[in-house]
């Protein structure tokens, strides 16, 4: 098991390409699983979630092929079963996203019961009600979704709350479906638009992809012959390396990214004295030396602020000039990371689902353990501007979603190393 040791107090400088989102990228391998030809999904990064996904998918029998630039061409003509095994399951909750299009190609689907990031209850049973209202013959025993469908038929679904996955799982069983589907509280993030724009490219009939009602008409079939889609870029390790250049007092360009996807982080950013630059695929953030000033916010599914970027921003707020209130609505156990901030001279308060944090001109480092994926990219960051070498251990979290957050991070100048244990 690998950490990081970081010596902090340099300001970030230089320039970064993005890489694909991990979030785009799971739903959309899970939907290859939906085409009749071989289809090439471009931009995937290079993660840990990636190989397990990639690995569940060829136990099935789909066939793979990467090429050195992690084109990933996908071909499910040598099906064998339709199970997925609590072994790799546990690791990543993503993988229940191949639920919906087993069912809705191949009649059948034995999928574990999801594990992954210990950040509060994520249940999967707005999936199952949605599936069984389309139809569906589904039961759960020893931990295991058991689901079959002869064909599976469009109905009105309206989610009782906003989900990401079961929006996208909901989405990949209704392309296939016989008549149209209706999704009402549908989630509205750029990964759902991503993989509903991948459906259509395969012959699907989506209508609403980023809008709260989702139409689907079924079709009997798809295919991504001769198609090439590259995926859209990581608008969460985007914010995550303007926080750390807004955070140590400094100046980066970022490429291969998309402004418009971070409306609320970068409206965020520029309240905490960023000055910001942007152009359709590229972010500049300058600093011009200062210290941020505290930002106050409230997280909510897209396009409000994003959970995924709290951490971040709790971080930020540490060493900011003033007081900042963070407001988890998303996640109920997602301040996991104040405690580890707390033992490197943070001043934070915890309220229930709302972080009090008073900002000091720097933290101390100490060694502190990441808990789940972005608390421990928020731990980094902490280290970044802490006083002396902070040591981030357990970080196989933050490998589930950055790509080489060590190099990048040294590219823009910072001193940091990955040790093994």
């Amino acid at each position: 098991m690998d950490k990081l040791i970081i010596t902090g107090g340099k300001p970030l400088s230089g320039e970064l390409r993005i890489s694909g989102a991990k979030n785009a990228a799971l739903p959309i391998l899970a939907a290859t699983l939906l085409s009749e030809a071989p289809v090439t999904v471009g931009n995937v990064p290079h993660l840990h979630d990636i190989t397990t996904t990639m690995e569940l998918l060829g136990r099935m029998g789909v066939r793979l092929m990467i090429d050195e630039k992690m084109n990933i061409e996908a071909d499910t003509s040598h099906m064998e079963n339709f199970f997925a095994p609590y072994e790799l399951v546990k690791t990543m909750r993503a993988s229940i996203l191949v639920l919906g299009p087993l069912l809705a190609r191949f009649g059948q689907a034995e999928v574990s019961l999801p594990g992954g990031c210990a950040i509060g209850s994520r249940p999967v049973n707005l999936h199952l009600q949605g599936l069984a209202a389309m139809g569906a013959d589904i039961s759960v025993r020893n931990g295991y979704i058991h689901a079959k469908a002869d064909r599976l038929k469009g109905c009105r679904l309206v989610l009782e709350q906003v989900t990401v996955t079961g929006t996208e799982n909901l989405v990949m069983a209704a392309a296939l479906a016989k008549g149209t589907t209706l999704i009402e509280n549908a989630a509205r993030e750029p990964e759902v638009v991503d993989l509903a724009n991948f459906l259509n490219a395969m012959g699907a009939k989506i209508h609403g992809a980023g809008t709260d009602i989702l139409e689907i008409e079924g079709v009997p079939s798809l295919s991504g012959e001769g198609l090439r889609y590259r995926i859209l870029p990581d608008r969460i390790e985007t914010g995550t390396y303007l926080v750390a250049a807004a955070m140590t007092g400094g100046k980066v360009k970022l490429k291969d990214t998309r402004p418009d996807l971070l409306d609320s982080v970068l409206l965020k950013l520029s309240e905490a004295g960023a000055k910001l630059t942007c152009t359709e695929n590229t972010i500049e953030l300058d600093m011009q030396g200062q210290r941020p000033h505290a930002v106050s916010l409230r997280t909510a599914p897209y396009p409000a602020f994003p959970t995924d970027m709290q951490a971040q921003f709790t971080a930020m707020n540490t060493v900011a000039d003033g007081v900042g209130v963070i407001t988890e609505t998303v996640f109920e156990n997602r301040f996991m990371h104040v405690h580890e901030m707390q033992r490197m001279g943070a001043d934070i308060t915890v309220e229930s689902n709302t972080a009090i944090i008073r900002g000091r001109p720097g933290l101390n480092a100490a060694p502190v353990m990441a808990t789940d994926l972005r608390a421990s990219a928020s731990l980094v960051l902490a280290g970044l501007v802490a006083e002396g070498q902070t040591v981030v251990d357990r970080i196989y979290h933050i490998d589930r979603g950055y790509e080489c957050i060590e190099e990048k991070l040294s590219a823009l100048g910072a001193e940091i190393r990955r040790v093994p244990h």
